[in-house]
């Protein structure tokens, strides 16, 4: 089978991007409740507000997801249903380190109101913060025949 040229192909628009982050975060938040079962029963009670393990847990999960699925093969299950696939800006497949920094970087473009996900709406490439500064884009695949 024939691979698409990545070169040639234009970046993922907001909504397409959007719903398929919605479809990921489904995912995690029911990996994160899965993490939360051993934390109540250890507990014998509900986990207090504030228990730092158990948010360095809930961290963890989410970047693990993010970052694994990044670094290999460059898309999300939400990526992959949406025909999305994150990849260098020179067309390569994204390192684990780089999609680390990534996840770390979209934390950063959260905390003002979203702003740094919501800037590709201005962006003449539709990238957002985290992308330009992991040097990282999401390309729309091409549908198969």
């Amino acid at each position: 089978m024939d691979q698409p040229n990545l070169h040639n192909l234009q970046n993922a628009g907001c909504l397409r991007r959007l719903i398929a982050a919605t479809y990921d975060w489904l995912l995690v938040l029911g990996l994160m409740m899965l993490l939360s079962v051993p934390f109540v029963a250890l507990l014998d009670d509900a986990i207090q507000p504030g228990n730092n393990l158990y948010r360095f847990g809930l961290l963890l999960v989410a970047t693990i997801f993010f970052s694994g699925f990044w670094s290999h093969g460059g898309q999300t299950l939400g990526m992959k249903a949406w025909r999305l696939q994150l990849i260098t800006t020179d067309g390569a497949p994204v390192s684990y380190r780089q999609a680390l920094a990534r996840f770390m970087y979209a934390c950063v473009s959260a905390l003002p109101a979203g702003l740094g996900f919501w800037w590709q709406l201005w962006d003449p490439d539709h990238r957002s913060w985290h992308d330009r500064w992991s040097d990282t884009t999401i390309i729309l695949l091409p549908k198969k025949k």
